[in-house]
């Protein structure tokens, strides 16, 4: 029977074999921690201990599913995303540091401010709108996706997270505002915006696994739902009301254009820790 130390350092091993030294690390890491319960602390306190053959199963199963190309993420069942645990499925994407950015910049301008009305728009785990409602004081947030599977998936995020969110479902490049007409002081969306010819590039984890229809534009036009969220948000937001997106950095300057060019004031590009530009904010007019 091998001790804790010995199962993590072969599974450790198996999986560098396949990820690469310091992605196989921390998916072993996030195995033992997400399927067993053994975190970094305990591995270090208690590895001389005996690992019970039904957990040491168990791993394997889970690592097993990783070594032949299922993100860690799925194989688990939960990501970790601005220090909470969401469920994910193939039903939604991964949540990503990248938009863990976008929120901050969303808390950091209205830092003080209570009683916001926010809409998420493609909401996939929940993470932007559960973040945002954790975050806000007071607010009430609307989140909609196009998926069923996928608002199913984020209403179990909500409630293990214990906020409220109003999830519907709705296809937003043929909705309308309606009743929430100018009611909304803050939009966000992280929409598909990588066009179909960039897939050639992409990790095959992500295209074989991760959900086509919240990943991909057409190449002809990789503006599609930039356009259709901001011609949606111009009749959603209050006037000052902000939009934010979530974008492909080869595209910042034609979506900052196309806000402008709709009737957006104020719309400008920023970078993500990367360097990248990788988000927009717009005003909406006050006229």
């Amino acid at each position: 029977m091998s001790t804790v130390d010995e199962t993590f350092r072969r599974v450790r091993q198996r999986l560098q074999q396949v990820l690469g030294p310091d992605e196989g690390d921390a998916a072993a890491r996030i195995i033992f921690e997400d399927t067993a319960g053994y975190d970094r602390k305990y591995l270090f306190m208690n590895g001389d201990r005996e690992m019970l053959p039904f957990t040491a199963e168990k791993i394997d199963r889970v690592a097993d599913r990783v070594a032949a190309g299922e993100p860690v993420q799925y194989a688990v069942g939960k990501a970790r995303f601005m220090g909470n645990d969401y469920r994910v499925t193939p039903a939604v994407l991964i949540p990503r540091p990248e938009t863990a950015g976008l929120v901050d910049m969303i808390c950091k301008e209205y830092d003080g401010r209570s009683d916001l009305r926010v809409l998420d728009i493609g909401t996939g785990s929940g993470c932007i709108a559960i973040s945002l409602a954790r975050a806000l004081p007071f607010s009430s947030v609307t989140a909609f996706d196009i998926s069923a599977e996928a608002l199913a998936v984020a209403r179990d995020n909500a409630r293990s997270l214990g906020v409220s969110v109003d999830f519907r479902q709705t296809d937003i490049l043929k909705a309308e505002p309606g009743g929430d007409s100018r009611s909304f002081d803050i939009v966000v969306s992280n929409p598909p915006y990588i066009c179909r010819s960039e897939g050639a590039d992409m990790d095959a984890r992500v295209l074989d696994h991760e959900p086509a229809q919240a990943l991909f534009v057409p190449d002809d036009d990789p503006l599609l739902f930039y356009t259709a969220i901001g011609r949606y948000a111009l009749g959603a937001l209050k006037p000052g009301g902000t939009l934010w997106f979530e974008i492909n950095a080869l595209y910042h300057a034609d979506v900052v254009a196309m806000l402008l060019r709709q009737g957006y004031s104020d719309a400008e590009a920023y970078r993500d820790y990367r360097g990248l530009y990788r988000y927009v904010r717009a005003v909406c007019s006050a006229d």
